[in-house]
Protein backbone atom coordinates (compact mmCIF):
# COMPACT_ATOMS: atom_id res chain seq x y z
CA UNK A 1 0.00 0.00 0.00
CA UNK A 2 1.10 3.52 -0.73
CA UNK A 3 -0.29 6.76 0.67
CA UNK A 4 -0.39 9.93 -1.40
CA UNK A 5 -1.08 13.48 -0.34
CA UNK A 6 -3.72 14.74 -2.77
CA UNK A 7 -5.12 18.15 -3.66
CA UNK A 8 -8.19 19.09 -5.69
CA UNK A 9 -8.68 22.07 -8.02
CA UNK A 10 -10.26 23.97 -5.11
CA UNK A 11 -7.07 23.51 -3.04
CA UNK A 12 -8.65 21.02 -0.60
CA UNK A 13 -5.96 18.69 0.73
CA UNK A 14 -6.56 15.04 1.68
CA UNK A 15 -4.88 11.65 1.60
CA UNK A 16 -5.52 8.55 -0.47
CA UNK A 17 -4.31 4.97 -0.14
CA UNK A 18 -3.51 2.92 -3.23
CA UNK A 19 -2.23 -0.59 -3.77
CA UNK A 20 0.68 0.85 -5.78
CA UNK A 21 1.53 3.87 -7.95
CA UNK A 22 -0.06 2.20 -11.00
CA UNK A 23 -3.33 1.94 -9.04
CA UNK A 24 -3.27 5.72 -8.50
CA UNK A 25 -2.47 6.34 -12.17
CA UNK A 26 -5.30 4.04 -13.30
CA UNK A 27 -7.88 5.64 -10.99
CA UNK A 28 -6.79 9.14 -11.99
CA UNK A 29 -6.98 8.28 -15.71
CA UNK A 30 -10.47 6.76 -15.25
CA UNK A 31 -11.71 9.85 -13.36
CA UNK A 32 -12.38 7.83 -10.21
CA UNK A 33 -10.64 10.17 -7.78
CA UNK A 34 -12.87 12.69 -6.06
CA UNK A 35 -12.33 15.34 -3.40
CA UNK A 36 -14.18 14.34 -0.20
CA UNK A 37 -14.88 18.01 0.57
CA UNK A 38 -16.25 19.43 -2.67
CA UNK A 39 -16.56 16.46 -5.02
CA UNK A 40 -14.11 17.86 -7.57
CA UNK A 41 -12.68 15.21 -9.88
CA UNK A 42 -9.63 17.34 -10.65
CA UNK A 43 -7.30 15.63 -8.19
CA UNK A 44 -3.51 15.72 -8.31
CA UNK A 45 -0.72 14.27 -6.18
CA UNK A 46 1.22 16.66 -4.00
CA UNK A 47 4.92 16.41 -3.23
CA UNK A 48 5.59 14.24 -0.19
CA UNK A 49 8.69 13.43 1.78
CA UNK A 50 9.33 9.69 1.81
CA UNK A 51 8.67 7.92 5.09
CA UNK A 52 11.99 6.42 6.09
CA UNK A 53 11.87 4.02 9.00
CA UNK A 54 14.81 4.64 11.29
CA UNK A 55 15.67 2.37 14.20
CA UNK A 56 14.42 5.10 16.58
CA UNK A 57 11.10 5.28 14.74
CA UNK A 58 10.80 1.49 14.83
CA UNK A 59 11.48 1.49 18.57
CA UNK A 60 8.91 4.24 19.13
CA UNK A 61 6.36 2.34 17.07
CA UNK A 62 7.05 -0.88 18.99
CA UNK A 63 6.67 0.97 22.31
CA UNK A 64 3.37 2.52 21.19
CA UNK A 65 2.12 -0.86 19.97
CA UNK A 66 3.00 -2.53 23.28
CA UNK A 67 1.23 0.25 25.24
CA UNK A 68 -1.83 -0.11 23.00
CA UNK A 69 -1.85 -3.91 23.43
CA UNK A 70 -1.53 -3.53 27.20
CA UNK A 71 -4.42 -1.05 27.34
CA UNK A 72 -6.62 -3.25 25.15
CA UNK A 73 -5.81 -6.31 27.23
CA UNK A 74 -6.66 -4.46 30.46
CA UNK A 75 -9.96 -3.32 28.94
CA UNK A 76 -10.75 -6.90 27.94
CA UNK A 77 -9.95 -8.09 31.48
CA UNK A 78 -12.22 -5.45 33.04
CA UNK A 79 -15.07 -6.28 30.64
CA UNK A 80 -14.77 -10.03 31.31
CA UNK A 81 -14.58 -9.48 35.09
CA UNK A 82 -17.71 -7.31 34.96
CA UNK A 83 -19.64 -9.93 32.97
CA UNK A 84 -18.52 -12.77 35.23
CA UNK A 85 -19.57 -10.85 38.37
CA UNK A 86 -22.88 -9.45 37.08
CA UNK A 87 -24.26 -11.92 34.53
CA UNK A 88 -25.62 -15.46 34.95
CA UNK A 89 -23.39 -18.10 33.39
CA UNK A 90 -25.58 -20.52 31.43
CA UNK A 91 -22.82 -22.47 29.69
CA UNK A 92 -23.79 -24.39 26.56
CA UNK A 93 -27.46 -23.50 27.19
CA UNK A 94 -26.74 -19.93 26.06
CA UNK A 95 -28.61 -20.06 22.71
CA UNK A 96 -31.67 -21.68 24.31
CA UNK A 97 -31.70 -19.27 27.29
CA UNK A 98 -31.19 -16.23 25.03
CA UNK A 99 -34.21 -17.28 22.97
CA UNK A 100 -36.36 -17.84 26.08
CA UNK A 101 -35.50 -14.35 27.34
CA UNK A 102 -36.03 -12.77 23.91
CA UNK A 103 -39.45 -14.38 23.44
CA UNK A 104 -40.57 -13.63 27.01
CA UNK A 105 -40.66 -17.27 28.14
CA UNK A 106 -38.38 -16.50 31.10
CA UNK A 107 -37.60 -13.28 33.02
CA UNK A 108 -35.20 -10.85 31.39
CA UNK A 109 -31.70 -11.06 32.89
CA UNK A 110 -28.13 -10.65 31.66
CA UNK A 111 -26.56 -13.97 30.71
CA UNK A 112 -23.36 -15.26 29.17
CA UNK A 113 -22.24 -18.65 28.00
CA UNK A 114 -21.05 -20.68 25.06
CA UNK A 115 -22.30 -20.64 21.47
CA UNK A 116 -20.90 -21.79 18.18
CA UNK A 117 -20.46 -19.28 15.34
CA UNK A 118 -23.49 -20.91 13.65
CA UNK A 119 -25.61 -20.49 16.79
CA UNK A 120 -24.54 -16.85 17.12
CA UNK A 121 -25.48 -16.23 13.48
CA UNK A 122 -28.89 -17.85 14.00
CA UNK A 123 -29.54 -15.76 17.13
CA UNK A 124 -28.66 -12.57 15.25
CA UNK A 125 -30.94 -13.62 12.36
CA UNK A 126 -33.77 -13.86 14.90
CA UNK A 127 -33.04 -10.32 16.09
CA UNK A 128 -31.45 -11.41 19.35
CA UNK A 129 -28.58 -9.13 20.36
CA UNK A 130 -25.45 -11.06 21.26
CA UNK A 131 -21.81 -10.04 21.62
CA UNK A 132 -18.63 -11.92 22.42
CA UNK A 133 -17.13 -11.53 25.86
CA UNK A 134 -13.55 -10.35 25.30
CA UNK A 135 -10.87 -12.83 26.21
CA UNK A 136 -7.67 -11.16 27.43
CA UNK A 137 -4.54 -12.36 25.68
CA UNK A 138 -2.29 -14.21 28.08
CA UNK A 139 1.25 -12.90 28.15
CA UNK A 140 4.11 -15.43 28.07
CA UNK A 141 4.71 -14.72 31.79
CA UNK A 142 1.07 -15.47 32.70
CA UNK A 143 1.10 -18.66 30.65
CA UNK A 144 4.31 -19.82 32.33
CA UNK A 145 2.88 -19.08 35.83
CA UNK A 146 -0.20 -21.20 35.15
CA UNK A 147 1.90 -24.14 33.98
CA UNK A 148 3.95 -24.17 37.20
Amino acid sequence: MIKYALKCAEEHRFEGWFSDSADYDRQAADGLLECPVCGSREVKKELMAPAVATSRKREEAATKLKAFQTAMNESARRARDYVEKNFDHVGKQFPEEARKIHYGETPDRPIYGDATPKEVSELKDEGIAVAPVPEPVKTPTETKRKLN
